[in-house]
């Protein structure tokens, strides 16, 4: 699909009252995180949205890199301002997950999932492919969430063949539905859901249901790895809590709330 983004087309469909507005646009860019983070270092206020349609240094978690050919996918970056106790900074990674989800169905008719804690993906088989993922980078003050910002990458209309190779699973939108998505129409139906969940949690509204409901890792056995983990944890995924941690059941029986790490299925 032959579609330019660029700021006065991105303009042109959002329906959104501040979210992603001002929108600043760049055909290529290292990163948008790191673009935006020096506007938010510079004032820049809540909702401003850096787009792109090219990241040579894209960042994704545990400090991976994530790339896509350009033109391909939706990559951006929000700026928060929230001022909420540290402990809430999860609320908007399950709130992103939520939008993202939503706007893919809205969109493009597919089905979606999370898998925990900030990946897109579509089921297959016992397990799921990936076309997407989340990256919050916050800023506190003492124990408040001074500022945040949070990156999107959306696998919209990457061919087969131009997957990177080094994403285990990876697929995009074009590749299981065969046709191209428009990328306009999905970035503007994420930024209009994403408003409205971040404005119903500034009146006390958790998105953890709605976030757990989405999430394709519960019941299964999984194996957790990452920082933080001497060796694998392995169990069954049985819930999150309301701040998003992972709740794994080992063979003995203990429950672990896991915060952040990598998570696979088990045989």
């Amino acid at each position: 699909m032959s579609e330019l983004l660029g700021r006065a087309a991105v303009e042109e469909v959002l329906s959104t009252h501040w979210l992603g507005r001002p929108v600043y646009y760049f055909p290529a860019v290292g990163s948008t995180n790191d673009v935006l983070g020096e506007m938010a270092r510079a004032g820049a206020p809540a909702g401003t949205m850096v787009v792109a349609d090219f990241q040579s240094q894209g960042k994704g978690r545990l400090n991976r890199r994530w790339e896509a050919p350009a033109g391909t996918s939706l990559l951006i970056s929000l700026l928060f301002r929230p001022g909420w106790p540290a402990g809430q900074a999860a609320w908007l990674t399950m709130m992103a997950g939520l939008a993202a989800v939503e706007a893919v169905q809205a969109v493009a008719g597919l089905a979606a999932g999370l898998k925990w804690p900030n990946d897109l993906v579509v089921p297959a088989g016992e397990g799921w492919r990936k076309f997407g993922g989340l990256l919050l980078e916050g800023e506190f003050a003492g124990d408040r969430l001074e500022s945040a910002i949070l990156g999107l990458g959306l696998n919209a209309n990457i061919p087969a063949g131009h997957l990177s190779p080094a994403a285990i699973r990876a697929t995009s939108l074009l590749v299981e539905l065969g046709r191209p998505v428009s990328r306009l129409k999905l970035l503007a139906a994420y930024l209009e859901c994403l408003e409205f969940l971040y404005e119903a949690a500034g009146e006390g509204h958790s998105p953890h249901p709605a976030w757990n409901a989405r999430l394709v890792t519960l019941g299964r056995p999984v194996q957790v790895s990452g920082p933080g983990f001497d060796r694998p944890l392995a169990g069954t995924a049985e819930a999150t809590d309301e701040w998003g941690r992972l709740l794994v059941r080992d063979p003995a029986g203990v429950l672990h709330a896991v915060a952040a790490g990598d998570v696979t299925l088990r045989g």
